[in-house]
């Protein structure tokens, strides 16, 4: 069959600017999600949580709430029905086991006729706790005399994934340095270190030299639509059927599999619009829903209210990062030791060792030392949140290197151009940098006049008379995800074409799929359909993360639209007597290149494909892709910030963010993921952050107390693409999704910092900590 090759000079739909595909529906409110799908015989959850930051749990008593009419059943994880469970997996231990580890963790789970009833249960089952010592600052946990996190202890896991990858590799097959014996508390579940050439030598080197320790607290996703799940057992009650609110659905069935005990083909999880997740719906109340519901034999929806997502879900780590920078005079940079401190909560999960990658993915840096620990406390354990990790460490790089450019009085934006990593730079695992976007991004905000004419835009605006105005700059990136994917194209008879895929769509990923597809093709783009089948048949995808879809999934579907197109013009060129070299799609026909007139109906090539006694094959394209190697994002950000002195008070007055996406499928909606991720990154640098008293107690545990941007907290915020074409991803293209929201807080830092002098180290930058600096 003869390859056909795109012609990506002249695109007709990639790199054009589109409607979302399920935009109106959202818009206008017709979507349904996990929580509007009905079920007959409907049962209604609820949960008990401990009051208690850490307990031994001595009994739970059901009776009160199963006299509650309507109240059908109460159990705890000793009726559940989780088969395999392990306490030290929050997936396979979703109910409290003999001990509660934080303040909000499900104890029991009550199923009802509906939500009053199921409330009202839920405050009558009585629950006897022996309150333990809570863990809760994070530097006091690591010390080996800590009180531990869990009296039980599960059995001993090793490195979390990705641990072993990265850690420090020796230069040269040179043996390694041994490690110095650390005295620790077992709430250090994971340790790791990475180097590069030789520090002491680094530090001698040095004539400049900053250090400081910096702080980030556990936020909370905050994404619109709660943690939401329906599962229903078939009439035998051995199979499931999952409509969850999750960013993957093949590791939903995974999970549901794992904790039941049951095969995979007796679990089917249905494709569910989801309304946000930005890494907190990976596989946490999944497999509880799913064992309420098998043990119950009735259908079980499960939502979470605003208190419960607060004190029972996943939220990003807290961190405690001391950083230590040393240059020469002339701004090169020589030296960079870390130490990386990520607090887990109640599970190992922080992905410390990523954190340390991330700190060492900026500049180009020769002595390099990052020792990275992951520390368990008596919290909600974490889960993943935009880019995991990057935001943290980010703030400590990026305000580190400001102060240092302030020390050696060279323009910070100059020093970035100067050390920034490029291609054929070294990385942290002793390879060499890929083409990447960094200086060229740093290159358009040198031009831009928020920062070229940085002097003039610090003028106080009318009406803040008394303010002292700041410009900030932070650089910062994402290494992308890869992960196999499938797709497969189906000609349909009325000549449009249909895509398969197994992704979820979380900020309109069908979308940018349809158009690869429509490009491959050369078809319309209102011609291609994007659907998803559900775990029974859909093609293989991974979950929805790490900035990895339109990468990985977008080259499947390539692939397959490819191949769909060699199939319809080989039938084309049987039908044309003309060799299939010379054939073109355009639209809905096939046409001969220098042959006007000359063409075949699409809908004619669906037709003699399927029916009876047709000629041809069905056109069905398959397509996979497989890149192992990623290809790193990067972003720079501008901001200008009025402080009131006074009060402390923080104002964004306007924002730029610059990034390399390789090249923007879908120009709008890229622009609008980075105006979400600069968002959001707002919220992490002014205002988010769950508060835990000394007992453990969360004290920001509704929307009261938890406080998120406003519309009129966001300001004007101008994107800049910038296109370093990707030599895997489709047509070029990047991840998109991450970087916007990893430079923000250091951004924000910086601009704080250059309007009244004084150094934030402690994210969020409140006004009470502003006045307590200035003070």
């Amino acid at each position: 069959m003869t390859q056909i090759i795109d012609q990506t000079s002249s695109h007709r739909t990639v790199g054009k600017s589109t409607r979302r595909a399920d935009g109106l529906e959202k818009v206008t409110g017709r979507t349904r999600y996990a929580g509007d799908m009905p079920a007959i015989g409907l049962l209604h959850a609820r949960l008990v949580l401990s009051p208690y930051a850490h307990a031994r749990i001595v009994s739970i008593d059901s009776s009160a709430a199963l006299a509650v009419p309507g109240v059908r059943f109460v159990y705890t994880s000793e009726t559940l029905g989780i088969v395999k469970y392990d306490s030290s997996s929050r997936t396979l231990s979703p109910l409290a086991q003999g001990e509660a580890l934080w303040c909000g963790q499900p104890v029991a789970i009550v199923l009802a006729e509906s939500e009053a009833a199921a409330e009202d249960g839920a405050a009558l089952v009585d629950v006897e706790y022996e309150q333990l010592p809570a863990v809760v600052d994070l530097l006091a946990a690591m010390l080996p005399d800590s009180p531990l996190t869990r009296v039980i202890q599960p059995e001993a896991k090793g490195e979390i994934a990705g641990g072993g990858t990265h850690a420090a590799l020796p230069e040269d097959g040179a043996p390694a340095q041994p490690e110095e014996p650390e005295e620790l508390s077992p709430n250090v579940t994971d340790k790791g270190r990475l180097r590069m050439g030789d520090i002491a030598q680094g530090w001698r080197e040095a004539e400049v030299v900053v250090e400081r320790t910096f702080r980030t607290s556990f936020i909370h996703q905050s994404y619109i639509e709660p943690q939401s799940i329906l599962v229903a057992p078939d009439h035998t009650g051995k199979h499931l059927t999952i409509w969850p609110s999750a960013q993957g659905m093949l590791g939903v069935r995974s999970d549901v599999s794992d904790a039941l005990g049951l095969p995979e083909r007796q679990i089917t999880v249905e494709s569910t619009p989801i309304g946000g997740a930005f890494g907190g719906k990976f596989g946490l109340i999944e497999p509880l829903a799913a064992a309420a519901a098998y043990t119950a034999h009735r259908p079980v929806r499960m939502v979470y209210s605003r208190s419960e997502e607060l004190l029972a879900a996943n939220p990003a780590p807290g961190s405690v990062i001391t950083l230590k920078l040393g240059a020469k005079k002339d701004g090169t940079l020589v030296a960079l030791e870390g130490k990386l401190i990520f607090e887990s909560g109640a599970y190992s999960g922080a992905s410390a060792m990523l954190g340390g990658i991330i700190m060492g993915s900026t500049y180009r840096c020769p002595n390099m030392d990052l020792r990275c620990y992951e520390v368990l406390t008596n919290k909600a354990g974490v889960g993943a949140y935009r880019a995991p990790n990057a935001p943290q460490a980010t703030f400590a790089l990026e305000s580190l290197v400001d102060e240092l450019c302030q020390k050696l009085t060279i323009d910070p934006l100059a020093f970035r151009l100067r050390n920034g990593l490029k291609e054929g730079d070294p990385t942290l695992d002793h390879h060499t940098w890929r083409r990447i976007g960094l200086l060229e991004c740093l290159e358009k905000a040198q031009a831009h006049p928020l920062w070229a004419e940085r002097q003039s835009q610090k003028r106080v605006p009318a009406g803040l008379e008394g303010w002292k105005i700041g410009i900030g700059l932070s650089a910062g990136g994402w290494p992308g995800g890869t992960e196999p994917a499938a797709a497969s194209c189906r000609l349909e008879n009325d000549g449009s074409m249909t895509v398969v895929v197994g992704s979820v769509d979380l900020s309109g990923s069908d979308t940018s799929l349809g158009l690869i597809a429509a490009q491959a093709l050369g078809m319309a783009n209102e011609s291609v359909n994007v659907v998803h089948a559900n775990t029974d048949t859909m093609p293989y995808s991974g979950g929805t993360g790490g900035s990895k879809t339109t990468y990985a999934m977008g080259a499947a579907v390539l692939s397959a639209a490819r191949d769909a197109r060699n199939q319809i013009l080989t039938i084309a060129a049987d039908m044309l007597e003309a060799a299939s070299t010379d054939l073109d799609i355009e639209g809905d026909k096939i046409v001969v290149r220098g042959a006007p007139g000359k063409s075949v109906a699409l809908t004619r090539i669906a037709s003699e494909s399927m029916r009876f006694a047709g000629r041809y094959e069905p056109i069905y394209g398959r397509g996979r892709s497989a890149n192992r190697v990623s290809s790193p994002m990067y972003t720079v950000h501008l901001a200008r910030v009025a402080v009131d002195p006074e009060t402390g008070e923080v104002r964004v007055l306007d924002y730029v963010a610059i990034q390399d996406v390789g090249l923007a499928i879908n120009p709008g909606q890229v622009e609008g993921q980075i105006h979400g991720g600069v968002t959001q990154g707002l919220g992490w640098a002014l205002f988010e952050h769950l508060v835990h008293d000394e007992s453990g107690q969360l004290l920001t545990s509704n929307l009261m107390d938890y406080a998120l941007p406003h519309s009129f907290n966001v300001p004007n915020i101008q994107v800049e693409l910038v296109e370093i074409p990707s030599d895997l991803g489709p047509y070029g293209a990047k991840g998109v999704g991450e970087p916007p929201v990893v430079p923000v807080g250091a951004a924000i830092a910086n601009a704080v910092h250059d309007a009244i002098g004084v150094r934030m180290t402690h994210l969020p930058i409140t006004p009470e900590r502003i006045f307590t600096a200035l003070q």
